[in-house]
């Protein structure tokens, strides 16, 4: 059997400014894809895997239309090339969106169908934060989607779509997909499957399985910074007995609907000064200090200054910073050299929005690396040791810390720009504080402008009745 492998992985807050291009991700071309430890997995599949292009990057602002263009281009000429295929496989993230276009994932998958013709089954894997549309469904014959957030079953949520479609490609049984939307839309930051409801709800997703009818169940929490008429949560089932089907998904999707309030936030939060305030009397440490509406990894620009300006305001000591997106000053860092105390002028440098600081550091560390964009300085302002950065970039595993010679476990209070914390953060965490800080990603998502996002729609609306319908994949027929 020949199987097709290709993706767009990307998430992209439409209140972002700042344009993801070609140098933001990381791209996998050709038979090097299954030697990179994202894909070689495959190799344990009896298959033959036609590896074309995977284009990953962080979250961000809309991906350039000409970056998207060239490499949907350079996907879909894979394609044809590779034909005859029995199957593809599409390893995506699902909140793309793309300059001037709406339903980037609808647009992709679709002439992804288009190209392969109606007899090749096309299975794809989610982040459980994108967003599905009919156009979306109606291209695909399997779909899973992760069940953790923070996201630790990536690789297994992968393996699982591919094996679907092993199955189906070995026992020529074509599954069918059902969806059923839900009007709630929640920031990850409140839906994190650690906390309740959301853990016990995602634990019920495999107990709904059942091998000869339903063969995935998966429920989308959907991105909430996404100003698109497909944000909204989902249910989403693979399978053959469409009754099995529409009884699971409509059942996902009530229940969903029934606990919408109970969804809180997981960490103890506040504004930037009462958690810097909190954060500095602690009697316990290392705090850590989530920044959550800059937060790269959520669709954040990463370069705001004001938790730097109230950790500077109070004097705060012990803390590590880690770190803000500023190109100038980095190299202004890299320029002085080690030991120097250099004026620095910081933040604002992406996003003209926020309020930038001044200030007299003494540089510390410099990343030795032979990429100017990939320079990371540490700066010492008083007590505090920052992370100065060429480019947009999360700081969620210890080993972010320790190549820039810091040691996180040491310190009082570390500040990093994140939601819910990481799971190599949070275990450090003593105790975790998530500032309700402003940004692109505001968890105040009531008063984020909407001009797409379907309405009613919980928590923008509250008064208003919900009844759970089930949509069938036009190749479901």
């Amino acid at each position: 059997m020949r199987i097709a492998v290709a993706g767009l992985h990307t998430e992209c807050s439409t209140y972002n400014p700042v344009l993801a291009r070609e140098a933001d991700f990381r791209v996998l071309r050709g038979p090097s894809m299954l030697k990179d430890q994202y894909f070689d997995f495959l190799t344990h599949f009896p298959a033959e895997f036609i590896t074309i292009l995977h284009a990953r990057a962080i979250a961000g602002g809309p991906v350039a239309r000409g970056v998207y263009e060239a490499w949907k281009a350079e996907i879909l000429e894979g394609l044809r090339q590779a034909m005859p295929l029995d199957g593809v496989y599409l390893a995506m993230h699902g909140a793309m969106f793309v300059e001037a276009m709406f339903d980037a994932e609808g647009d992709f998958i679709a002439a992804v169908r288009e190209v392969v013709g109606p007899d090749v089954i096309i299975a794809a894997s989610y982040d459980l934060h994108g967003n599905v549309s009919q156009k979306i469904v109606d291209a695909l014959d399997i779909f899973s989607t992760y069940r953790t957030a923070p996201h630790i079953d990536v690789p297994d949520t992968m393996r699982r779509a591919v094996t679907m479609l092993v199955r189906a490609l070995r026992t020529g049984v074509r599954p069918k997909l059902a969806w059923a939307p839900v009007p709630v839309l929640l920031p990850g930051e409140r839906t994190s499957t650690q906390d309740e409801p959301a853990r016990s709800f995602y634990t019920r997703l495999h107990e709904i399985e059942e091998p000869t009818g339903i063969w995935d169940a998966s429920f989308q929490v959907g991105y909430v910074w996404a100003d698109e008429a497909r944000a909204t949560a989902c249910a989403v089932v693979t399978g053959t007995d469409k009754a099995a089907m529409q009884h699971a998904a409509r059942g996902l999707a009530q229940d969903y609907w029934d606990i919408r309030t109970q969804f809180v936030f997981g960490m103890e939060t506040g504004s930037i000064a009462e958690c810097v305030a909190r954060a500095i009397a602690s009697p316990t440490h290392p705090v850590v200090l989530a920044e959550s509406g800059d937060n790269p990894t959520g669709g954040g620009v990463g370069d705001r200054a004001e938790m730097l300006a109230a950790l500077i305001a109070r004097d705060a000591q012990g803390v590590i910073f880690a770190g803000i997106a500023d190109s100038v000053a980095t190299e202004a860092a890299y320029a002085a050299g080690i030991g120097a105390r250099i004026a620095l002028h910081i933040g604002a440098s992406l996003d003209r929005s926020s309020t930038p600081v001044d200030v007299e550091a003494e540089v510390l560390f410099l990343l030795s690396t032979d990429e100017p964009r990939l320079r990371e300085a540490v700066v010492r302002i008083g007590g505090i040791d920052l992370v100065l950065t060429a480019r947009r970039r999360p700081f969620h595993n210890i080993a972010d810390f320790t190549r820039l010679g810091l040691d996180p476990a040491s310190a009082r209070i570390i500040a990093v720009k994140s939601g819910y914390l990481s799971p190599e953060l949070g275990p450090l965490a003593n105790p975790g504080i998530m500032a309700l800080s402003p940004g692109v990603v505001d968890q105040f998502v009531e008063r984020t402008e909407r001009h797409h996002t379907p309405r009613p729609s919980y928590p923008f609306d509250t008064d208003f009745d919900f009844v759970a319908d089930v949509k069938w994949s036009a190749r479901s027929a």
